[in-house]
């Protein structure tokens, strides 16, 4: 597999201090310098990054002749064509103590100038990773009907063009997303880029709160991995060419988003750019191999990564004060008429919170009283396996509170056949209540959970992403009172019907 990055390359300088006083003129700190450290930035760490996961990758680039280019040149590791620019982006940083006081810019004028060489190489590409930084390279016209004949992923920016229609991904962030939309739900952004670029995919990052990623169906929620953030630069990039390498080795975009989530939490996890400076892997022993494997990545790799997924723990979100060993109500919804099953031990409610019958306030309760938000997600979870785990820690992760809506045994034998639920419902409670991740359970009779949704009404209504490529049934109805369905990415290979076939 054959990367190539095509963007705006830069060069970052960090200089580094201590600071024990203050201007004896002014209110700013003094920073004592101690050491600099200068290192590729822009489309150039992008590609620095590719490489040192072991990618095949070629820079394709503008530099400039001068004393900052040259200096950009030489510390480069990977293959790299350049045109020509008049200056190259100088960013210096002043940091004390893991943090910036203050940044200086210098540079950056003049037109990119694209060659031949630089056209012939974008179009040799398995798949090109375009990271737009501003700074006019994207907007050469002769480039941009080249990228529109191979698979890109854009990484845009808000001083930027517009994609190139046509492309597998764009990852604009949060903020990119608002200002090229006008859109400011995550939701709406996406989709009004999707349309208006004519992407394959738009995923909007969320920095902590991971990624939405719309094509063209029910969006797919990625939840962020907590990590402790002290510089994010840099996490874009990791994101950007995770996504790319991934979709490039034939991973699915929800599958593509959910490694380059991690591989960016993974990378700010081990430090970030200080990390890489280090010395170690870009991605900590991550998603394609450590920073000493020079070779090539394959769908193996991303298949493998995939294995070594966060557990349930890692990835929800901590219980809401109190709610831990709290004598929290289980309310059953009824079932149909007619249907020979024991009835609700419980008098069914008839408002918006379906709790409100326990003896104080419950879980749902609290969580609106607090201004959180209600996450249910639905299913049989007959047979409980790691796919289920992780789709229900990635549903907590979305919201406050998760509320596990599950078919009872009745209306398990009517959508699955008469040889199912291999466990009954109660058993299938308990079980699920017993994942930090699961809040509360709620058993409902009916084929499909519309009546239970309405009564709960949750600001988040969540599936798995094998629902990905269609709008959910249950969309329409969240939507009454201003909730949102989404899925979460969907773990192949992992089935109740596929463990009780290998069983048979």
């Amino acid at each position: 597999m054959k990367l190539v990055v095509v963007g705006d390359s830069l060069l970052d300088v960090d200089v580094e201090g201590t600071v024990e006083r203050v201007c004896p003129d002014a209110p700013a700190p003094v920073l004592d310098v101690t050491a600099e450290h200068a290192r590729p930035g822009g489309a150039a760490l992008a590609a620095t990054m590719a490489g040192r996961d072991g990618v095949d990758v070629t820079l394709v680039s503008a530099l400039s002749e001068d004393a900052a280019g040259e200096r950009l040149r030489s510390l480069l590791a990977v293959p790299a064509v350049f045109g020509r620019v008049d200056s190259v982006p100088v960013k210096t940083r002043l940091r004390c103590g893991g943090t910036s006081l203050a940044r200086m810019d210098q540079g950056g004028s003049g037109v990119p100038r694209v060659t031949d060489d630089m056209l012939d190489l974008v179009l040799s590409a398995d798949v090109v990773l375009a990271s737009d930084y501003g700074r006019g390279l994207l907007r050469d016209e002769r480039l941009r009907s080249v990228l529109a004949r191979v698979p890109v992923v854009w990484d845009p920016h808000p001083r930027g063009p517009a994609p190139v229609p046509g492309v597998r991904l764009a990852t604009p962030n949060l903020a990119e997303a608002r200002a090229f939309s006008g859109v400011a739900d995550p939701d709406g952004a996406a989709a009004e880029l999707l349309s208006r670029w004519r992407a394959r995919a738009v995923v909007v990052t969320m920095g902590g709160d991971g990624a939405l990623l719309h094509c063209g169906g029910t969006p797919v929620a990625v939840p962020a991995p907590s990590v402790v953030v002290t510089d994010p630069c840099g996490a874009g990039d990791r994101f950007a060419v995770t996504a790319a390498v991934c979709l490039a080795a034939g991973a699915a975009p929800d599958e593509a988003v959910d490694e380059a989530v991690r591989a960016a939490a993974e990378f700010l996890a081990g430090g970030g750019i200080a990390g890489m400076r280090r010395g170690g892997g870009v991605l900590g022993g991550g998603v394609l191999g450590g920073a000493t494997g020079r070779r090539r990545a394959t769908a193996a790799d991303v298949s493998r990564a995939r294995m070594a997924e966060p557990s349930a723990a890692d990835m929800s979100r901590a219980r809401l004060p109190g709610s831990a060993g709290a004598d929290v109500s289980r309310v059953r919804m009824p079932d149909p008429p007619g249907a020979d099953v024991p009835r609700a031990r419980m008098p069914v409610p008839s408002g918006a919170g379906v709790l409100q019958n326990s003896p104080g306030p419950s879980v749902v309760d609290a969580v609106r009283a607090r201004g959180g938000v209600v996450v249910a997600a639905g299913g049989c979870f007959d047979v409980l396996h790691s796919g289920h785990v992780r789709m229900l820690a990635a549903a907590r992760a979305l919201g406050d509170c998760l509320v596990v809506c599950l078919n009872s045994d009745w209306s398990v034998r009517r959508l699955k056949g008469p040889d199912r639920p291999v466990n009954r419902e109660d058993d299938r409670a308990e079980v699920l209540r017993a994942l930090d991740c699961v809040d509360d359970v709620v058993v409902f009779g009916e084929d499909t959970p519309e009546n239970v949704l309405r009564r709960l009404r949750p600001d988040v209504w969540v599936k798995g992403g094998d629902y990905a490529a269609e709008l959910l049934p249950e969309a329409d109805v969240v939507r009454c009172w201003g909730g949102r369905a989404v899925v979460v990415p969907y773990h192949r290979g992992r089935s109740t019907t596929a463990i009780l076939t290998r069983r048979a």
